[in-house]
């Protein structure tokens, strides 16, 4: 107990780096998202479906390809007639990953378990030089 009083700021310090720790896994997102390299496994080997949630003009100027565009604004209402399969992993692409995100916790409270998000969005597919399609 003497360790305790006497240490109170050094376990006040674990605890709240734990959480910070923890957060991200029990909000669901379960740390950065999938690299490039990663959703293209998810896509070649488990069929992931590719849902681009930038606004139609920035779809227009460069996507992954074989992705389905389907705008954030729309999504909630979209998805589910786009993507029937609810257990069919998806990779939530956008140009930076922030809308993403955003995307990601729509398409779970959806019931897409396996939507995941591109980390780094669009910027990072193109600086790992992989396809794009215009």
């Amino acid at each position: 107990m003497d360790f305790v009083i006497a240490n109170w700021a050094l376990i006040l310090l674990a605890l709240v780096s734990g959480g910070m720790l923890a957060w991200p896994l029990l909000q669901g997102g379960g740390g950065a998202g999938l690299s490039p390299a990663a959703a293209v496994q998810r896509i070649n080997r488990e069929k992931a479906v590719v849902i681009d949630v930038c606004q139609p003009e920035e779809f227009a100027a460069g996507h992954v390809g074989g992705a389905r565009s389907i705008p954030m604004s729309e999504l909630e209402a979209k998805l589910p007639g786009a993507v029937k399969n609810k257990a069919t992993p998806l990779v939530m692409v956008c140009a930076s990953g922030v809308r993403a995100r955003r995307a990601v916790a729509i398409a779970r409270k959806l019931g897409y378990e396996k939507a995941e998000v591109l980390a780094g969005g669009m910027k990072s597919w193109r600086d790992a030089n992989l396809p794009i399609e215009k």
